[in-house]
Formats: C-alpha cells, sequence, structure tokens
C-alpha cells in the first residue's frame, strides 16, 4: 500500500552497499522506518531525503515494518543543523531521545510540531541548553512520564516550599521530603522554568536570558529525572557532556553567563509569559 506523509529524520542508518534506512517522526503515523534505495550513491536522487534532521514529504510503500521509499521532496532541509559542532550535538540529541523515548504509538502529531519548532528554534541560534531542556519536557509528557510540579505528589499540599523528587514523581512538600532524603532544594527559577516548559508549545518560545546557576540545577534536576524514570544510554548525551564541558578549547562559548537584568526571580505572571518574551533573566 502506499503512504504519504511528512516526517523528520531522527535516525539515518546505512543498509547495503548503497542504502539507508531512516526513522521518520510523522504527524499522521507516528514513527515510520523506510528503506531509500541508493541513499549513499553520489548522484542518489533521494539522498538528501535520507539526511539527519531533513523535513520532507515522504511517499513510500508499506506493507510489513518496513516501508520503500517511492518518491519525495525536501521541505525543509536544516542542513545549519549538520554544520560545526554545536548545531549538530544538540540536534543529534534531540532526535535520539525522540528515537529512542518514545514508541511508534506514542509519537502524534503535537510531538511532531515541537521537535520541528526544537530545530527551528536552534537554527535561529536560541540558547540551545534551554531549547533543548524545554523539549525535554515534551518528550517526558509524550512518553508518560511527566513530573508533577504543582503539588506534593505524596499528600497533595500546593504551597511551597518544594523539593524535587525524581524517585517520587516531582515536588515533594516539607513534611514529606523524609519520603526521599535525595530530593533536590531548587531555586524558584528552576521550577518556574519546569513548569513553563511543561505547558508551552515550543512554537511560541522566545529567547529566555537564564542565569548560569539556573541552569545547572535545572541541567541536575532533568538529568536526575531521565535516569530515573528512561534509564536511556544516549550516545549523543556523552558528547554533548564533553561538548558543554570542553566547549570553550574548541573555540567555543556554549555556557555564556547571561547578563542578569534582574535583582529577584520574576512573577509568576512573567513567568507564564516568558515562551513569547525577548527579555528578562531567569
Amino acid at each position: 500500500m502506499l503512504y504519504r506523509a511528512e516526517g523528520i529524520v531522527i535516525r539515518s542508518t546505512d543498509y547495503g552497499e548503497g542504502n539507508k534506512i531512516v526513522t521518520l517522526l510523522t504527524p499522521t503515523f507516528g514513527k515510520q522506518g523506510i528503506v531509500v534505495r541508493g541513499a549513499k550513491k553520489l548522484k542518489s536522487r533521494y539522498g538528501a531525503l535520507a539526511q539527519l534532521f531533513t523535513y520532507g514529504d515522504y511517499s513510500y510503500y508499506k506493507n510489513g515494518t518496513l516501508g520503500t521509499l517511492n518518491s519525495g521532496e525536501i521541505i525543509e532541509s536544516f542542513q545549519e543543523l549538520r554544520q560545526g559542532l554545536e548545531g549538530p550535538a544538540y540536534a543529534a540529541y534531540a532526535a535520539e531521545l525522540t528515537d529512542r523515548a518514545i514508541n511508534d504509538d506514542e509519537a502524534a502529531a503535537y510531538l511532531f510540531h515541537q521537535l520541528k519548532a526544537c530545530q527551528t528554534a536552534l537554527v535561529e541560534g536560541k540558547d540551545p541548553q534551554i531549547v533543548v531542556k524545554a523539549y525535554e519536557m515534551k518528550v517526558f509528557a509524550a512518553a508518560g512520564y511527566a513530573p508533577m510540579l504543582d503539588e506534593c505528589v505524596s499528600c497533595g499540599r500546593t504551597d511551597a516550599p518544594f523539593y524535587f523528587s525524581a524517585a517520587g514523581g516531582g515536588a515533594l512538600c516539607r513534611a514529606c521530603k523524609s519520603r526521599d532524603p535525595g530530593a533536590l532544594e531548587l531555586q524558584d527559577g528552576v521550577w518556574k522554568l519546569m513548569r513553563v516548559f511543561l505547558a508551552l508549545d515550543m512554537r511560541r518560545l522566545g529567547s529566555i536570558a537564564v542565569k548560569e546557576s539556573t541552569k545547572q540545577q535545572l541541567q541536575l534536576a532533568l538529568r536526575r529525572w531521565m535516569d530515573t524514570h528512561l534509564n536511556l544510554n544516549l550516545k549523543s548525551r556523552g558528547f554533548l557532556d564533553q561538548l558543554e564541558k570542553y566547549g570553550d578549547l574548541l573555540g567555543m562559548a556554549p555556557n555564556p553567563a547571561p547578563v542578569e537584568r534582574r535583582a529577584v526571580p520574576p512573577s509568576e505572571e512573567e513567568s507564564k509569559e516568558a515562551g513569547t518574551r525577548e527579555d528578562g533573566a531567569v
């Protein structure tokens, strides 16, 4: 049967002497595996459709597990994400996370648009660490592992302060913290960012200035959450860690300390608007 769908290439592997197998994230059929014959040949008609991050229109025949490309057209190549080190590193992490964390039946149109928005934000030069953290929250929700952030997971109490418990499922109030001695005490800005990221449509993501200390705590909290609930060994994550640690030795500055324009964390109303505003340090 012939199918047609828009899709983003989230994985591309060699298959035989001249072919590739690509995994597409589509808005209509979830994740789809397709053989692109001759994709490795220099004069391949469809080689570009098999490149990682490509957003295209794919027509393919499928009777079993894998389909076979019949024809296709590139809608957006995202070639900028295949240049240099930083762009490919963050984009590859988002793609691998999507591929590994999401089952075929969990992939839906909403996640497709979130990944496309993530790639677009990286191309536009928005802070890649913040872009990827926002996208991680989208993946957690799509996989059914979104943390509870607005009330204590144990007693339901809604008044702060909270502690972040990956093992417990999210927020723990002070009275319930003993249930997880390893629960993290996070800055107010980290809680606000996590709540914003969980609710935000990434197509509305603005350029958010985030303090380095906030970034570090956000990284710690989401890494602990991912390791507890998804337990994935991602190749791209190891490379990304090295890039963030030693990027300055390569003439890059992946962790610049943003200019702080606030002396105090933003209000709840301001935090809700962070997705579309272009100023303010959290």
